[in-house]
């Protein structure tokens, strides 16, 4: 996959080095597309009819879906809160950040510390357009964007490191994005290209679909036939073993819904999204 990273503003009141604005690729409304399918689920607005027919297919077959997808942001704002909280992160890279919408990564974790500075990737022609909403921050901290691919991890290791302290604990943020690639041995690759450059005490935040259920695989089969690019989902074992190296964070491979839930939330419904966790030793 082919991507032409451009120079990067940081939202700290300062242009990154070389500034200018990155070139907008062409939006194909032709095709539906990961990012504006899972913002339709959501509820958002930014997606085509393209994308709305395939969302639909798919809560015909699976109707919770939808609902699965509130749970999954609701996991992503626990585990941010936690890596902010009581891991005392402060700099996140979140990659495969997808369309702004309610509890973003920069806005939970600046809400626990608000000297803590993130950075975006993602190299979805949308995405890049709505780049601006997500490079808001607080006075404290900061908030960047990089158009890459998360196989181009020497560009977004290179780029992120004008607003991130690449020798200072780093959380990678990995919402959903891992399932788009096939083989287990390339996704733990890929993950190991970042953590091998980041010091100890630096953290991996994952969610992906999982095959627990009949319903979630025809439903993934039905997202496969038209949207781009296609998912493939893992055991929760499978899941376990992308993070080769890594200290798991406790309760390990779980549905979203089990993983640190908010008090008296403790026993609510598994769904076939899983959570793992993991620290740089």
């Amino acid at each position: 996959m082919q991507t032409n990273p451009k120079e990067a503003h940081v939202a700290d009141g300062t242009a990154a080095p070389g500034g200018g604005e990155r070139d907008i690729p062409k939006l194909d409304t032709t095709v539906p597309q990961t990012a504006r399918i899972w913002n339709y689920l959501l509820g958002g607005k930014d997606n085509f009819a393209v994308d709305r027919e395939v969302g639909d297919q798919i809560i015909a077959g699976l109707p919770q879906l939808a609902e699965n997808a509130r749970l999954s942001r609701a996991y992503l704002a626990r585990a941010v809160r936690y890596l902010a909280g009581e891991a005392g992160i402060r700099q996140f890279l979140d990659i495969g950040t997808g369309l702004p919408t309610a509890d973003n990564t920069h806005e939970v974790a600046q809400s626990v510390a608000p000297d803590s500075r993130i950075v975006y990737v993602d190299n979805d022609p949308l995405v890049l357009a709505h780049a601006r909403a997500l490079l808001t921050t607080s006075s404290e901290g900061a908030t960047d964007y990089i158009d890459a691919d998360i196989r181009d991890s020497k560009t977004i290791l290179g780029e992120a490191a004008r607003t991130l302290d690449l020798d200072k604990p780093v959380a990678l943020i990995l919402m959903g994005i891992l399932g788009h690639i096939e083989s287990d041995d390339e996704a733990r690759a890929i993950i190991r290209s970042f953590t091998d450059h980041l010091p100890s005490g630096s953290y991996v935040a994952m969610y992906d679909g999982s095959d627990t259920s009949p319903d979630n695989t025809e439903a993934v089969r039905i997202w496969n036939i038209s949207a781009n690019p296609k998912y493939h989902l893992r055991t929760p074992e499978q899941f376990v073993g992308l993070f080769e190296g890594l200290e798991i964070v406790e309760p390990g491979a779980v549905s979203v819904t089990r993983w640190h839930p908010e008090p008296g939330a403790e026993n609510a419904n598994e769904i076939d999204q899983y959570a793992v966790v993991g620290r740089k030793p």
